[in-house]
């Protein structure tokens, strides 16, 4: 494959799933295998600290950021992995996410919101922003989007 990068590169015909999205699949099967298994014993708060713990530093901030952001504008929901990236669920469904620029070799990480979040504006709204680093404008922002989406 003439070009590619590894996070390109699929199947002979490129029509399969590139390594980076078979690892996010494979581990949101062992995440939903561990979840079955543990119960209600689980604390998915500390998965996720542990995942960030795992991203390259500048990925590692941001995911830091946004974990105590999303905790102070919305305590109700509920940390956990999703795909092996921070997640916030609200009754079970994952509401907001966060992808490490790394995960995938972009050159943002991703802030993403769900359908079931409550972002609705007119017959079209964002549903995921680009982030590159945070300023008090960007987290102000975010805590505002994410008081909104979580109701």
């Amino acid at each position: 494959m003439t070009g590619t990068t590894s996070t390109q590169a699929t199947d002979a015909e490129g029509a399969g799933f590139t390594a980076e999205e078979r690892a996010a699949m494979k581990e949101r099967a062992a995440e939903v295998k561990k979840s079955r298994k543990r119960g209600t014993k689980a604390d998915p708060e500390a998965d996720l600290l542990a995942k960030v713990a795992e991203l390259p530093d500048a990925d590692r901030a941001l995911a830091e950021r946004i974990h105590a952001i999303v905790r102070e504008a919305a305590p109700h929901l509920t940390p956990k992995t999703w795909y092996g990236m921070p997640a916030y669920a609200k009754d079970g469904k994952v509401l907001v996410f966060f992808q490490a620029a790394a995960k995938f070799g972009s050159r943002y990480a991703t802030l993403g919101f769900n359908d079931v979040a409550a972002l609705d504006d007119g017959a079209m709204w964002p549903t995921a922003y680009a982030l590159t680093s945070l300023s008090a404008a960007e987290e102000e922002r975010i805590a505002e989007l994410v008081r909104r989406a979580a109701g």
